[in-house]
């Protein structure tokens, strides 16, 4: 792999951003701040800002079962647009991914065809605490429990199976937190009003802030009991931000991530985007909205991801009942937060903290998610320029939910273990990504 050297860059890692210039060698980071002349390619980032590619913990690229919505080759290509350098995918697909045998289906999946590094979850299910036991650890990120009905027929609502998992899982819990039958009877209530013809603002009613609090709380209950590493995902309410303790991700047994659709939107989006923003937990009010903004900057979220889970434009046209939850992020997840740093309410360190360095050392990747000398090079360069986030899409489904929104930034060119991917608006060909490895 020949060398590259990046010049007059604005390099965005460890709390800083410093002007320098970076030396990609054999696929690593050979050398940062000034990188020595030498018989190699030059690119100019004109000031430019480079970091760390994005670590997304938490993506559905839908394969196997489900690959008319997206699949591991399409979606990662929609990643390495967007600057997702690495990803760990979910096991609510078709086989569920809750064996070893299914694991091992999803590695060879991938390999030579995922444009982005790639990692997969062993799902939790009601009876399978000897395969969660024996699982990998080097080789698998998480074990993913739904404490709550969403997408796929995996609910974990045994009590007994919930002790269980949190008493003897090896690896990180990673949860989604939401009260099945209070969900249940909030519908309920709703079908009672409304008929069949339920209104699409009722969703964050349906599951709702309390849901959302009775599951959690739950989740970290348990995890203090047992001792067990919890990670609970996708956070979306104000109240749920007192059960998380700010300060430093390596400091804690217990962590919360944020999703870029939570912090974007909020309950008064519904009558513009309908069901393209039906998403599950649901998209809530403008102060809870806030109040996780808020969250990240206090430390009491230590991840953001983007639950990217898309569906076909005909599916999402279904009435509010029908149609399923979820949607398309990767491509514009870092230009969202973008938005967030010019309107003040983010820095630069701390997008790239939560996306990339968090990330990496929550669930022990080894030599990713920063940019030190010997690490993979694994790079996002971002610039000054307007982005339509209904354009140029990547994934199979082929639509947005930023669709009517232009962003301030877009991506320039993305390189995967140091392998320049993507350019000016264009996936180039090259090595495909590569399993991670952790740290345990």
């Amino acid at each position: 792999m020949s060398k590259l050297r990046i010049v007059n860059a604005r390099i965005v890692n460890e709390g800083a951003v410093r002007a320098g210039d970076l030396l990609i060698d054999n696929g690593r980071i050979a050398a940062v701040g000034k990188a020595p002349d030498g018989n190699c390619a030059t690119l100019d980032a004109a000031g430019a800002y480079l970091l760390p590619g994005m670590i997304d913990d938490q993506v559905h690229f839908r394969e196997p079962g489900f690959t008319h919505k997206g699949d591991i080759a399409s979606e990662s290509a929609a990643a390495v647009a967007g600057g997702v350098t690495s990803y760990m995918e979910m096991p609510n697909c078709n086989p569920l991914t809750i064996s070893q045998t299914t694991l091992d289906d999803k590695r060879r999946r991938a390999e030579g065809r995922s444009h982005a590094n790639f990692a997969f979850y062993l799902g939790a299910t009601n009876d399978n605490l000897e395969a969660i036991k024996s699982v990998d650890p080097a080789t698998t990120c998480g074990v993913k429990v739904f404490m709550g009905a969403s997408t796929g027929n995996m609910l974990v609502d045994d009590p007994k199976a919930l002790e269980g998992i949190f008493a003897s899982t090896p690896l990180l819990i990673a949860t989604h937190c939401e009260d099945t039958p209070s969900i249940l009877a909030n519908e309920a209530a709703a079908r009672q009003r409304y008929g069949e013809d339920v209104p699409m603002a009722e969703h964050p009613r349906i599951r709702s802030a309390e849901a959302c609090y009775k599951s959690s709380s739950l989740a970290v209950q348990l995890a203090k009991r047992h001792g067990a590493k919890l990670h609970v995902l996708h956070l979306t309410t104000a109240r749920e931000m007192e059960l998380f303790s700010p300060g430093d991700t390596a400091d804690k047994r217990i962590t919360a991530e944020a999703c870029v659709h939570h912090l974007c939107f909020d309950d008064g989006w519904y009558a513009e985007k309908g069901t393209d923003l039906k998403c599950n937990p649901a998209i809530k009010t403008a102060e809870d909205r806030e109040a996780l903004l808020k969250a990240v900057n206090e430390g009491r979220i230590d991840v953001i991801a983007t639950d990217h889970a898309p569906h076909t434009r005909e599916e999402k046209a279904r009435p509010y009942l029908q149609a399923p939850a979820g949607l398309p992020l990767v491509q514009h997840a870092l230009l969202s937060l973008f938005e967030h740093h010019r309107d003040g309410l983010l820095s630069l360190p701390s997008i790239v903290q939560k996306t990339a360095h968090a990330p990496a050392r929550l669930f022990g990747v080894r030599e990713r998610g920063f940019i030190r000398e010997g690490y993979h090079a694994d790079l996002v360069l971002v610039e000054e320029g307007e982005t339509d986030g209904g354009a140029n899409l990547f994934a199979k489904c082929g639509w947005s939910p930023f669709a009517g929104i232009t962003f301030s930034h877009r991506v320039k060119a993305t390189w995967v273990n140091g392998a320049l991917r993507y350019l000016d608006g264009k996936l180039l060909p090259g090595p495909c990504g590569r399993p991670l490895e952790f740290l345990r």
